[in-house]
């Protein structure tokens, strides 16, 4: 999968919402509801790498994996970086991206919660 295709992935789960965050942070963030599920880099020289929030019993595990990386900043709280998203498999990668979602989500008050942002759309895992 190339970032073209991960873009439009995360820009087509439920309740998405894409915006670009100039100097200095430099940052295509991913959100649902407000809560950041993730984002791609936009400069040079990390540009187009891209992290989320792994699942924890899985974040060592990737984080030994050639290309992927505690998040810088992030990583205390559970996000990896992939240095380059075309080396992952993409079924994979859209796993890891619905996982982030749906964690997101679940931090969300009920109320802020539609009902359409329980569940991944029709056809994603």
């Amino acid at each position: 999968m190339d970032v073209a295709a991960l873009k439009r992935y995360c820009a087509g789960l439920p309740g998405a919402e894409a915006r670009l965050h100039g100097p200095p942070a430099n940052i295509l963030v991913y959100t649902v509801a407000g809560k950041r599920f993730a984002h791609f880099k936009t400069s040079a020289p990390q540009r187009w790498r891209f992290s989320l929030k792994a699942p924890a019993e899985r974040f060592l595990e990737l984080t030994d994996q050639p290309g992927i990386q505690p998040a810088r900043w992030l990583a205390r709280f559970g996000w990896l970086t992939i240095v380059d998203v075309r080396t992952m498999p993409a079924g994979e990668l859209r796993a890891l991206v619905d996982g982030s979602w749906r964690s997101a989500v679940a931090k969300l008050p009920k109320s802020r919660r539609p009902p359409d942002l329980d569940r991944p759309a029709p056809g994603r895992a």
